[in-house]
């Protein structure tokens, strides 16, 4: 039976409410009346239900596709403006205890080098990644209790935000770890993390099974639960997310509108981002033994129909995509990239050796940070090492109030600019420098308020002299 407002895995993501939407969409995906009349409720802003974009997913008209395009294209700039966050992953520990077949840190694993960081290592790539010019990391490890139980993430974390080198700190660390309680969700609020991220890889439960024959995340319940935990155990942002290519993309698409939904039903807030990764190359995962992969054209649909249905949240997508792909979904809701990444365990001090290779996939953009940097201001957008909400409050509800009513302009978009500010004087190569300063002299005229504008202007002076971490 399916209910949104169930704490139960399997009434929330209800497999037979996903078949019904399934086939209703593809039996309404060419209804003209209908899609224009979904259509015209998306132009309200306040989202689609999981039915609903799911009609959108299916259409096959050229010229309603062209319109979804368009909506998502406008959407995400009513929200988000043109600003683009950046942040890093950094890898801690490799060793899991899970059998998860399409991630070469699968138990069985026995040729993949194994590592786990010591806090002396951890110090050593956070200033590599402060030098670089991040401000933000998503912290990343494998499932081991044994090697990697919670008392040393807290530990790392604890690391992270301890590091002041030159002029660089991390001034927030997001935590992508496994489903755990909800006391180990309260020390992680505690130690003042982010956003807690936790992808569901697959939202149908047999081939969530099949996938995870072994370890603690075969438990499906206890894995698409955990974000009621976490957000009982104090956590206030949440961060959603799918990798495509394990079932068919429409029934992932209906699973994660649905679990978005029951947020908001239980909690009052939807989640705070949305990722939307592909399976990619690794160690010893070919994605072509997996049947549903999805081509560029099907993966830009959803990341578009995502913004649409959602389009309060963050969407994120890493260097799995090329430039080129990635290039054209920020246009279509993307709001979020990592840049300059590396998906080993290290290799941000110095490069990781060919024969200790303990990536966890192929990174696609490889370009370094300052590079990403120059190509997004080429395309008009501000990259932004903002983190003002998380450290002024701004969290779960109270955000997505500023998000929703379009507050943007006067808060985040001056924030963005500040931050650019610093990079470009700290860490940018000349031409970068030159660039990005052009770009905020422009940008400066799109703040509404005079007043906001003047503060900004003062502090983009005071970044000049040497002072930091101004913020609204």
């Amino acid at each position: 039976m399916y209910n949104p407002e169930s704490l139960k895995a399997e009434e929330f993501i209800s497999h037979e409410e996903i078949l019904s939407t399934l086939e209703y969409a593809e039996a309404n995906k060419n209804n003209i009346a209908l899609i224009d009349e979904i259509l015209d409720k998306a132009k309200l802003r306040q989202g689609l239900s999981h039915r609903e974009a799911s009609v959108l997913l299916a259409c096959e008209l050229a010229d309603k596709n062209a319109e979804i395009c368009a909506l998502a294209e406008q959407i995400k700039t009513d929200f988000y403006g043109n600003r683009i966050v950046l942040f890093a992953p950094l890898y801690l520990s490799n060793y899991c205890v899970n059998g998860c077949v399409y991630c070469p840190y699968h138990a069985k694993n026995k040729h993949i080098a194994r590592k786990k960081m010591t806090q002396e290592e951890v110090r050593r790539e956070v200033i590599a990644l402060q030098d670089m010019g991040h401000k933000r990391l998503a912290i990343e490890a494998g499932e081991d209790p044994v090697n990697n139980p919670i008392e040393y993430i807290l530990e790392c974390i604890k690391t992270i935000y301890g590091i002041k080198h030159k002029n660089g700190a991390i001034r927030r660390v997001n935590v992508n770890i496994a489903a755990t309680t909800v006391e180990n969700y309260r020390k992680l609020h505690e130690a003042g993390i982010g956003t807690y991220i936790l992808f569901q890889e697959t939202y149908h439960k047999e081939s969530y099974e099949q996938l995870h024959p072994t370890g603690p995340k075969h438990n499906y319940a206890w894995h698409t639960e955990a974000m009621d935990r976490a957000m009982e155990g104090g956590i206030d942002d949440v961060g959603l997310g799918v990798l495509f290519g394990l079932e068919r993309y429409k029934y992932e698409f209906a699973g994660l509108l649905m679990h978005a939904e029951h947020l908001e039903a239980v909690h009052g807030v939807g989640p705070h981002t949305i990722s939307v990764p592909r399976i990619r190359a690794a160690d010893d995962i070919d994605p072509a033994s997996f049947a549903n992969g999805i081509d560029d054209d099907t993966f830009a649909k959803i990341v578009a129909c995502i913004r649409i249905a959602v389009p309060y949240t963050g969407m994120i997508v890493s260097t799995r995509e090329s430039q080129k792909c990635r290039e054209r979904v920020l246009h279509l809701g993307i709001s979020q990239i990592s840049g300059g990444s590396n998906t080993s365990v290290g290799g941000y001090a110095e490069p990781e050796p060919e024969e200790e290779n303990s990536a966890q996939f192929d990174v696609s953009d490889t370009r370094t940070l300052d590079e990403v940097i120059n190509w997004l201001m080429t395309m008009g957008y501000i990259p932004s090492f903002c983190t003002a909400c998380y450290r002024e409050g701004r969290t779960g509800d109270r955000f997505m109030a500023l998000c929703k009513s379009k507050q943007i302009q006067n808060c985040c978009h001056p924030n963005a600019l500040m931050t650019l500010k610093e990079y470009l004087v700290d860490y940018a190569s000349p031409a970068t420098r030159e660039l990005g300063l052009e770009l905020i002299k422009k940008e400066l005229c799109s703040i509404p308020r005079e007043k906001v504008r003047d503060i900004v202007v003062e502090r983009l002076g005071k970044i000049e002299n040497g002072e930091r971490d101004f913020r609204f």
